[in-house]
């Protein structure tokens, strides 16, 4: 699985340009037709995403070029699935998590026992790419929240603001740097992982 960016055209040109490599060779990853097509539930509506597929030209592994909006298994943006994480963080509880974002309270709970199941790995992955984006860490890593749900959710914002004054990304929201960086991945088995 790689992430890329949500605009169709520019994936195109980047693999026509040979930009794209596979990550489990290195390789130049062609063209390979596309995936199947879905509908994310996004913060004004549904969003239609049909993603691409790719073959390394080296080891000819296929790969799904998954949208940096969505992640792997949920039905929800990225965006729409951090606020959720935010707001429980804040101390908000799934029922009025599910009324203020307008998704089901079973959807919210699932997105909340998941990421309940990998704080602390979340937490460790994150922090780590923090330290190695920020020009002086001390300045940046966050300061215990008070519980291992709101430390992994600080985390990543600090993941996040080093990620963007690394990278001069100021304007990308943080929960789609979330995606790119863990490849849409958040909440599948056994991710985030270094």
């Amino acid at each position: 699985m790689v992430t890329v960016e949500t605009t169709t055209a520019v994936v195109e040109q980047r693999l026509v340009e040979g930009e794209l490599s596979c990550p489990g060779c290195g390789g130049v990853l062609a063209r390979w037709g596309w995936g199947r097509a879905r509908r994310l539930r996004g913060r004004a509506g549904l969003v239609e995403v049909r993603p691409r597929r790719a073959r390394c030209r080296s080891c000819e592994a296929t790969h799904i070029l998954l949208p940096v909006l969505s992640l792997v298994r949920r039905a929800d943006v990225v965006e729409v699935v951090g606020a959720g994480l935010e707001l429980a963080a804040a101390g908000w509880g799934c029922r009025r998590i599910a009324e203020r974002l307008g998704r089901p309270v079973t959807t919210v709970r699932g997105w909340l026992r998941c990421w309940s199941k990998r704080v602390g790995r979340a937490a460790a992955v994150f922090t780590a790419w923090l330290v190695a984006l920020a020009d002086d860490p001390a300045a940046v890593l966050p300061a215990p929240a008070g519980s291992p749900f709101r430390d992994a959710v600080c985390a990543v914002a600090g993941f996040a603001f080093a990620a963007r004054a690394r990278l001069g990304m100021l304007k990308v929201p943080t929960w789609l740097l979330v995606s790119a960086a863990c490849h849409g991945r958040l909440l599948a088995p056994g991710r985030p992982s270094a």
